[in-house]
């Protein structure tokens, strides 16, 4: 499922629901720590999460991977999977998401790729986001946590099992200050949306 939208009107809707302290006070309580992999936004989504005091207990850290090369040698994408779908992809997002986790320790990996202009780039328009989500397997169980809705689960035999993984495609119009800051607010969301999966009743703390 894709999210198409305005890019100046989807993060002003996003920023009105979204509340960065709510998530990093949610994470906090669970014992759930956030990590970051960023294309497009270059460190953006972290420098929001970070925006929050107290966020130190909650984002461990990110990986700016503007390159092919960055995302290959440090996230571990497969150099197969970029040479076949470019970096502007579902699975690279998820598997991207999958690498910061896993670089960093945390429990979720939150990742941003895709095309804020210009021009198009590898067969892709102007607009087009892929978010990846990541978050430990062991984790989501203890919270009983499922991917949201509209995001597309990553399966993959290669994917260890320990993650459970997705990815959301954005479909944005507008210059690129605003696909970029749109794909920030849709990248809080959606960890916020994740986390707001737990059945209710459930305790709130594991």
């Amino acid at each position: 499922m894709a999210v198409e939208d305005d890019a100046d009107h989807a993060a002003r809707d996003a920023r009105q629901k979204n509340h960065p302290q709510d998530l990093v006070q949610r994470c906090a309580h669970w014992g759930l720590t956030l990590s970051t992999a960023e294309s497009l936004t270059a460190g953006a989504l972290a420098s929001k999460v970070a925006e929050v005091p107290g966020a130190s207990a909650v984002l461990l850290g990110g990986v700016i991977a503007y390159s092919k090369q960055v995302k290959q040698q440090v996230l571990e994408v497969s150099a197969e999977l970029l040479e076949a779908h470019g970096a502007v992809d579902p699975d690279v997002a998820a598997t991207m998401a999958v690498g910061a986790a896993a670089r960093c320790g945390a429990d979720i990996g939150i990742a941003t790729t895709g095309v804020a202009g210009p021009e198009p780039h590898e067969g892709k328009e102007v607009g087009t986001v892929y978010l990846g989500l990541a978050c430990d397997a062991a984790a989501a169980q203890r919270l009983q946590l499922s991917l949201p809705a509209d995001c597309q689960k990553y399966d993959d035999d290669v994917l260890p099992r320990q993650w459970l993984a997705g990815s959301l495609l954005l479909n944005l119009d507008g210059g690129r200050a605003a696909i970029r800051n749109a794909a920030v607010e849709a990248g809080l969301k959606l960890v916020e949306d994740f986390l707001l999966t737990q059945p209710a009743g459930l305790p709130e703390s594991g």
